[in-house]
């Protein structure tokens, strides 16, 4: 049963009247009168008893009439639904985030971003760097914040450096250098390191063992944890130092103290990204209101 033709249907019952259904949608009354009798040779039942004088629904018809204006109906919501998903005015947006590098501006542009668009369900999924490439590749997540992608994924994708970190040393408060606001990375040659899992950033994992063995010498890396907090509850229980991204500042640091790193110059960006060609209207509407604000965020972070 075609739409047009389950209209033309209400039409007639509604008014008793074929040439009023015609008027009221806008067509003739042979088109009308080819609509019905398609219908019922469909059906097989006779919707209407006509005399000259007059049309009458008959018991199927009545019977059809409940159902036809309830398809109707839904046939509408579906199209309205369809156009609002189009435009990003419904829908979902799911987002995975490096914890301590977003805490600082993401809550906030999330809040602004639903605050505009009540009706968008967002999803907000803490991931490691690593885990983050995997959801994009399957299409998890609509958009990442994280540490740049390998050279072999960037053509896939589209990235926008939000602010660009650098490496400080984390040291417990009881640390003797931990009153100092700059000292150089080798002086921490005897400590015991506490590094983020090396497969869960291999950028930074590395960009450290870099700069260490810069400095003459080999890190002592007594743990690895795969969660930035967890380094951080460590570094402040006196279980060793760590070298991280500053950003971390913004978790729960009580008892750490973050120190800057002499001659390191180490550039830690960190980069919205998302597919390509396959963005989605929601996803869409969040990247331009995080581009708006990212010349904000970047003198925050400074």
């Amino acid at each position: 049963m075609e739409i047009k033709v389950l209209k033309s249907f209400v039409a007639v019952a509604t008014h008793c009247s074929f040439s009023k259904a015609a008027k009221e949608l806008n067509t003739v009354q042979p088109a009308i009168s080819r609509h019905i009798t398609s219908l019922e040779h469909e059906l097989g039942v006779s919707l209407f008893f006509r005399t000259s004088r007059e049309v009458v629904i008959s018991a199927a018809g009545q019977h059809l009439l409940k159902d036809a204006i309830r398809l109707i109906e839904q046939t509408e919501q579906a199209k309205q639904s369809a156009i609002r998903a189009s435009s990003g005015c419904i829908g979902t947006l799911t987002i995975g985030y490096l914890g301590g590098a977003t805490l600082s501006f993401l809550p906030r542009l999330v809040r602004q971003y639903i605050a505009e668009n009540p009706n968008i369900d967002v999803d907000l999924v803490e991931m490691t760097a690593s885990e983050q490439i995997e959801a994009l590749d399957k299409r998890e997540i609509d958009i990442s914040f994280s540490r740049p992608l390998p050279n072999l994924l960037v053509d896939d994708y589209t990235s926008v450096t939000i602010y660009t970190d650098k490496l400080v040393a984390v040291l417990p408060v009881t640390h003797e250098l931990a009153q100092y606001s700059t000292i150089q990375i080798k002086q921490l040659q005897q400590d015991p390191f506490i590094l983020f899992e090396r497969e869960q950033a291999v950028g930074l994992f590395d960009s450290i063992i870099t700069q260490c063995d810069l400095s003459g010498f080999s890190p002592n890396i007594k743990k690895q944890p795969n969660n930035m907090q967890t380094v951080l509850t460590q570094v402040s229980s006196g279980l060793g130092v760590s070298i991280a991204p500053h950003a971390i500042r913004d978790l729960r640091s009580e008892g750490c103290v973050f120190v800057n790193l002499e001659s390191v110059d180490v550039e830690m960006p960190l980069v919205m990204t998302h597919h390509s060609h396959t963005l989605s209207p929601t996803a869409s509407i969040f990247v331009a209101v995080v581009q708006s604000e990212i010349e904000a965020i970047q003198q925050n972070m400074a």
